[in-house]
C-alpha cells in the first residue's frame, strides 16, 4: 500500500487531493506560504504604524488642551482675585471693574469649552 491511499497511477477522485497533501507535507509550497506570510507581516506592520500614529496625536491633542486649560485658569487667577476682592469688600455689583471681571469669569471658561468642544467634534469620524 503507498502512500497516496494504494492507488499506483495515482488516478481517481481523491489523487489530486493526496497529491496536493503528499506535496504540502514534503514542503514543495514553502515558496507560497513565506510569499504570503511576508505580505501578512507588511500588512500587520502597516496597521502597527498607522495605530502608533493615531495614538501620538491623540496624545498631542490631550496635551494640547490641558495647557491650554492651565493657561486660561492662570489668565483668570487675578479677574477671580479681584472680583472676590471686590464683593467681599462690600463694592456694588453694578460697578464697571466687578462687572467687566465677572464677565471676563464667565467668558474665558465658556470660549475654552466652546473650543474643546469644536476641536473634538472635528476629529470625531
Amino acid at each position: 500500500m503507498g502512500l497516496a491511499g494504494g492507488s499506483g497511477t495515482g488516478a481517481g477522485p481523491g489523487a489530486d487531493h493526496d497529491r496536493d497533501l503528499v506535496s504540502a507535507l514534503a514542503g514543495k509550497q514553502a515558496g507560497r506560504e513565506q510569499a504570503v506570510a511576508h505580505h501578512t507581516r507588511r500588512v500587520v506592520l502597516a496597521s502597527h504604524g498607522v495605530m502608533q500614529d493615531q495614538k501620538a496625536g491623540r496624545k498631542r491633542t490631550r496635551a494640547l488642551a490641558l495647557a491650554s486649560i492651565l493657561l486660561v485658569i492662570l489668565a483668570m487667577g487675578p479677574f477671580l482675585w479681584r472680583v472676590t476682592d471686590d464683593i467681599a469688600g462690600g463694592e456694588h455689583w453694578s460697578d464697571v471693574a466687578t462687572q467687566g471681571g465677572l464677565w471676563l469669569c464667565i467668558l474665558f471658561p465658556a470660549l475654552v469649552a466652546a473650543a474643546l468642544v469644536a476641536g473634538w467634534l472635528r476629529q470625531r469620524p
